[in-house]
């Protein structure tokens, strides 16, 4: 495997004898270029509403796009930049076997993580589109299913290769020119723990991909193939020129983050691992530099290169300079956005391991390639960089013996952490971050299925970190386990907490605890495997906060006193980090007090 993102290179071209290159109007090439994210759009729409697991149904841990016969993105769903920006290199993972092969009526199954998937619980479907017999592009889509009968139910992490994830599916064919392989799919779902809701999920992805299938063909009908081909190809190029022009306003150099540190790798305790990111910005290019980071681990905290690796490179990159809060262009997110873009990391390291290490849990160590690259960014755009997030993914497994004692029970959720904060903005609370883009599980969904019970889900109780622009406040739950339940986590606590940027505050870290504040209080590590909670126990879940922005003397004292009377801050708080002088009784505004105060401090 190439450690140099092959998109820059192989991909930027068109399909060879597909169609001619036509001249296409502005109005038209608007008009496709909205039918294509609609197309997208649509989608999703159906893969989420389709869906069984929660994970996709409610978080839409999941992607959509419609993409060339090279595999080269046309459009993307607004769902998880993980999974959009991994379907490339699902296709080509595919297209090494079957390329050649493929017929109208084929659906295909993927998730080997050292062929393109992003990890191999993210099932991804693909559908070939032909017209008239010719094969054109593809229809893909991915989803995390609850279940791959690994080691153990859910997630994993202290496994040994990536053989004990679970059932590897390597460009299976599960529709052979529309004839349903049901042996096949049989045998799948013969070898998880949850059957019923990963085979509603697998409808929901097939059916997902031959909608796309079916939208792009209409459109192909209705504008003909050299049309909307030819105006498939402008958009990725106007995509690719956006982004090159804004690299090119930056100064050509090396740009390293503060090396952060995450807690472990889920078996060896209390040995961090590095994360060194370096970006080079040269013209209209910039790679990603990994070297300096840890040695792959011997657990599954490892991280697919081609499959989650480049697709976080691409996404903060594209983040950082086309914010489309901040961008009066619209730019389509298309395979254009990746060509600028490249990444590389030594063989043999956490984020390009060798053959057979395990990659199952790898959100965490993406999350913070992100955060990093944007730290690293921070003082060449000062407008645009963002404190240090939560950037820790927290996923827990949790399960158990189902009332029939011949099943398996799963249930996995995300918890939210933060964002930092940025130039004119304060931080979000209790939001997951960067790379994952999820929505929260209601609490509900787990009470009525499964015997659980959340005594508690809020914002933390610590004051979020100080700055002209406060940092987001990540959530803290509590739940109360009603049987004896099992927990597997794939989380990192930020041990280094998220960095404060120009004068802010750093974040707080984050924390697990059973049974908190009684005589039985245990803290655990964030990566845990079969952890075994008894029905009475409580998990206690605080996610990290992020980091503030700028000196907290700068901070608008109306915004402080809000902060007071939200109760974020407590008066006590508002003096000692921002100087700011409240009545204690009224929580009035002292000015002249507050002016005092802070020409005291600064002096």
């Amino acid at each position: 495997m190439t450690a140099l993102d092959p998109r820059g290179v192989s991909l930027a071209g068109e399909a060879p004898g597909i169609h001619r290159t036509v001249e296409v109007d502005p109005i038209t090439l608007r008009v496709i270029g909205g039918g294509l994210n609609s197309i997208a759009k649509e989608m999703a729409q159906i893969l989420y509403r389709m869906a069984w697991s929660s994970l996709i149904r409610e978080s839409e841990d999941l992607g959509a796009g419609i993409f060339d016969v090279n595999g080269r993105e046309l459009c993307e769903s607004d769902s998880t930049p993980m999974h959009c920006g991994s379907i490339p290199a699902y296709i080509r993972g595919i297209d090494r076997k079957l390329a050649g092969t493929y017929r109208p009526g084929d659906v295909i199954l993927h998730n080997h993580p050292y062929h393109g998937a992003a990890h191999s619980p993210d099932y991804g479907v693909v559908v070939p589109i032909f017209v008239d017999d010719v094969h054109v592009g593809f229809a893909g889509c991915t989803g995390h299913v609850s279940d791959i009968g690994g080691n153990f139910p859910g997630l994993c992490m202290d496994v040994v290769d990536v053989w004990a994830e679970g059932k590897l599916m390597d460009s299976l064919k599960i529709y052979d020119a529309g004839v349903r392989n049901d042996v096949l799919i049989g045998h799948i779902l013969d070898n998880v723990r949850t059957p019923e809701q990963n085979l509603g999920d697998l409808e929901a992805l097939i059916a997902c991909a031959r909608l796309g299938e079916r939208r792009f063909t209409d459109l192909l009908a209705r504008y003909g193939l050299d049309v909307v081909m030819s105006a498939a190809e402008r958009w990725m190029d106007y995509s690719e020129q956006m982004l090159r022009r804004r690299i090119a306003e930056l100064p050509d150099g090396e740009y390293a983050a503060p090396v952060s540190y995450l807690d472990d790798d889920g078996k060896n305790r209390d040995e961090p691992l590095a994360v060194a990111v370096t970006v080079r910005v040269d013209g209209e290019e910039i790679v990603v530099d990994l070297t300096g980071s840890h040695p792959q681990v011997p657990t599954a905290f490892n991280v697919p290169f081609e499959g989650s690796v480049l697709p976080t490179v691409a996404s903060a990159v594209r983040t950082l300079l086309l914010d489309e809060a901040l961008s009066e262009e619209f730019v389509p997110q298309n395979d254009g956005c990746f060509r600028p873009a490249k990444a590389y990391a030594p063989e043999g390291t956490l984020f390009n391991p060798d053959f057979p290490a395990s990659c199952f849990a790898r959100f965490s160590q993406i999350n913070r390639i992100f955060d990093s690259i944007n730290l690293a960014l921070a003082d060449v755009l000062p407008e645009r960089a963002v404190a240090g997030s939560s950037a820790a993914l927290c996923a827990i497994a949790y399960s158990g013996l189902a009332p029939d004692g011949r099943s398996y029970w799963v249930y996995i959720e995300i918890n939210e952490g933060s964002y930092g904060g940025r130039n004119g903005k304060d931080g979000m609370d209790c939001v997951d971050s960067l790379m994952a883009n999820t929505r929260n599980n209601p609490i509900e969904e787990l009470e009525l299925n499964h015997a659980m019970l959340a005594e508690r889900y809020e914002l933390r109780d610590e004051p979020p970190a100080p700055g002209e622009f406060r940092g987001g406040i990540g959530s803290v739950k509590t739940w109360r386990m009603l049987t004896d339940t099992f927990i597997g986590s794939e989380a990192d606590n930020r041990t280094d907490p998220p960095k404060g940027l120009d004068g802010g505050h750093d974040g707080v870290a984050g924390s697990f605890v059973r049974n908190a504040g009684t005589d039985r209080e245990e803290p655990l590590y964030s990566k845990v495997t079969q952890e075994r909670c008894a029905a009475g126990d409580t998990l206690e879940i605080r996610m990290p906060s992020g980091g503030g922005y700028g000196d907290p003397l700068r901070r608008d004292p109306a915004a402080v006193r809000e902060d007071v009377l939200d109760d974020y801050l407590s008066v006590g708080d508002a003096l000692a980090h921002y100087g700011v002088v409240l009545d204690p009784a009224t929580r009035e505004l002292d000015a002249a007090g507050t002016a005092r105060t802070r020409a005291a401090h600064r002096g």
